[in-house]
């Protein structure tokens, strides 16, 4: 139980950074996705180096072939791609759009771990997944409806971003919660800091297309608000956050690990309130108590069986 109160505690502590992530797209919004994935994982990269440089011949010896092409897929789907359709969704679509339908990440993360012989069985897992439905649904009540009737095809295609955002990071979840299970001689902070250096060297790659697909002029001004946006992001979010959740990965299952990436839709929304500094409406509320049932109830899934 007490695994499970600590793993909870630091899956909220990532959901509050990883929530921030929500807010650079606005904040750094005179540039494109390329240029705020290139710049937060480079910024990513070079901390990462730093952090790890006293452990690198050590780690060295528990990393083969297989750990490096995990790395470089995990880096792909969970940092670079997602983050490049992350953002163009918040651009594009909008924040809160976004948050719906990346709110959709513990549902699939969960009927996936379902799948495990040490789970809890899909009934008892039902009242979260309901919940978790449930916090959707209130959220794209009132958001939907805009989508559709904003003019021209741009809310759509952010949509889609937003979906495979999804998609993608729904494939890191799981697949990096297999390997943190498997790499008992790395540490979850570790495992994260070679996260952090395989997506700088992808975000290195990223720099010519950025420079060629999004060849705008900005000033000063601009520059230093981007790369300022960059290193908080990178520190915040990745350096910290990603510790965070691989702790709480290696603490939790599988299927209470889905339930825990409700905390960053939590937190995405309470920023979003605050940025656009308003009080959330019924449906809002209604959708954050959802949330907290859904964790609540996934938490009781996975108590011990009351005998008859």
């Amino acid at each position: 139980m007490r695994n499970t109160i600590v793993g909870v505690s630091f899956g909220a502590a990532a959901g509050a950074v990883w929530g921030l992530v929500f807010l650079a797209p606005e904040l750094a919004g005179d540039f494109g996705p390329l240029y705020l994935a290139a710049g937060r994982y480079l910024a990513y990269g070079l901390i990462a180096v730093v952090l790890l440089m006293p452990r690198w011949r050590t780690l060295m010896r528990h990393l083969g072939r297989a750990e490096w092409i995990a790395l470089i897929w995990l880096s792909l789907l969970g940092n670079t791609l997602y983050y490049i359709l992350l953002s163009s969704a918040v651009q594009l679509a909008g924040v809160t759009v976004t948050s719906l339908v990346i709110g959709f990440i513990p549902v699939v993360v969960t009927v996936v771990g379902s799948r495990d012989a040490s789970a809890p069985s899909i009934v008892r897992l039902a009242p979260s997944l309901l919940f978790g439905f449930g916090a959707v649904a209130c959220i794209g009540w009132q958001t939907l409806g805009n989508v559709r009737a904003e003019a021209g095809i741009t809310p759509l295609i952010g949509l889609l971003c937003a979906v495979g955002a999804l998609i993608s990071w729904a494939s890191f979840a799981i697949v990096n919660s297999r390997w943190l299970v498997r790499l008992r001689e790395v540490s979850a902070h570790e495992w994260s800091l070679l996260l952090g250096i395989v997506t700088g060297l992808q975000a290195v790659l990223l720099v010519p297309f950025a420079l060629l697909l999004e060849p705008t002029a900005h000033d000063a001004a601009a520059w230093y608000r981007f790369l300022a946006v960059s290193a908080a992001v990178a520190l915040f979010a990745s350096v910290v956050g990603n510790a965070f959740w691989n702790t709480m990965s290696r603490l939790l299952p599988l299927t209470m690990v889905g339930q825990m990436i409700l905390f960053e839709t939590a937190f995405a929304l309470l920023y979003g309130f605050l940025w656009e500094a308003r009080l959330p409406t019924v449906p809002e509320l209604l959708a954050i108590a959802c949330m907290g049932a859904s964790v609540v109830t996934c938490l009781t899934a996975h108590g011990p069986k009351r005998k008859a």
